[in-house]
């Protein structure tokens, strides 16, 4: 796999600060039960980084301490980790918004039967990744059979009352194109995946995410293996909008590790640019143990030429676009 860091550290991106600190979102580990292309993270079933309980039981305190509202939990597949329940338990006790960024296939692993009853009962929001509508399309970026097992999932949920009017239990679905090009716009696109979900299969759901894939790690090695990565920068670069970086997931979100050092966002973890500056006497990698009293508010956060991905055209966070004017009909693509 080509080390992507070279090919985004010279940049011209915009080095944008920190406002107020709402969300924390942490990766439990690497280990996933899928290996799929667009994977910016490089998770699979044979990664055995998994976040130790030194770590994990400091996620509460600092949760209490910095008087956060959301824990957006992700990973390779945040279930997997044997004190997935334990945390999420522990943050819905003290009144916290929990996410899972579910991949739906986890909901039919041996041992997750009572999973989806589980984040029921907790009330936990679901954010769960179905790259197309069109079972061809899925298949062919996420693997076979891998459609149907996550439409199985989906009306697992739809059962236990996630996605219906008025059940508290909030369901969103995450798009992200097959290969190089820009997400659709977001509204468009909801349209036409309300409509097929529920016309095929009586699927519903709260919302649609819409994701540009990040050029590293695994998707940025296939583009440059394809020569396709010099282009897609181009194209991210051409359809910056320097509105969108008022909104920008980094400014209210830091990013955990599995070893419990602190990122700006998701991806910066995943190309190693770690959070610095929260302690001016530890100019080093910051931790979770540095959030209990330090405050990240008015930082600058690191930046490389990966980070137009996340203003190219309608924008693109954790939260899907930062832009979802209009309405135009849109079609998901392989």
């Amino acid at each position: 796999m080509h080390d992507m860091f070279p090919l985004l550290r010279q940049t011209d991106f915009p080095v944008p600060r920190r406002g107020t600190l709402t969300t924390l979102q942490v990766n439990l580990g690497y280990r996933c039960n899928q290996s799929c292309l667009h994977c910016h993270v490089n998770a699979g079933p044979k990664r055995t980084e998994m976040m130790a309980d030194v770590h994990l039981e400091l996620i509460p305190r600092v949760l209490a301490a910095r008087a956060l509202e959301t824990l957006d939990l992700t990973g390779g597949a945040p279930e997997l980790h044997p004190r997935f329940r334990w945390l999420v338990q522990a943050a819905r006790s003290q009144g916290l918004r929990v996410l899972d960024r579910c991949n739906l296939t986890i909901l039919s692993e041996p041992g997750q039967e009572d999973l989806v009853a589980f984040l029921a009962g907790q009330g936990v929001h679901v954010v769960a990744s179905l790259p197309c509508y069109l079972e061809d399309n899925v298949d062919a970026q996420r693997g076979q059979g891998v459609y149907q097992r996550s439409i199985d999932g989906l009306k697992r949920l739809n059962d236990a009352g996630y996605g219906q009017t008025d059940s508290g239990l909030e369901l969103n679905l995450v798009y992200n194109p097959g290969g190089p090009s820009l997400p659709p716009e977001q509204t468009g696109l909801e349209a036409a995946y309300r409509r097929e979900l529920f016309q095929r299969h009586g699927i519903v759901f709260n919302r649609l995410l819409a994701l540009a894939n990040m050029p590293i790690l695994r998707f940025g090695s296939t583009l440059v293996s394809k020569g396709e990565f010099e282009p897609y920068m181009r194209l991210l670069k051409q359809n910056h909008r320097v509105e969108n970086l008022a909104r920008v997931m980094c400014r209210d979100l830091v990013s955990v590790d599995w070893q419990g050092r602190l990122y700006d966002c998701d991806f910066n973890q995943m190309l190693g640019l770690a959070l610095t500056g929260l302690k001016p006497e530890a100019p080093g990698p910051a931790t979770l143990a540095d959030l209990l009293e330090g405050d990240v508010q008015g930082l600058p956060i690191r930046v490389a030429d990966h980070c137009y991905g996340c203003t190219a055209g309608q924008g693109s966070s954790c939260g899907g676009a930062l832009e979802a004017d209009g309405s135009t009909r849109q079609e998901c693509a392989a």
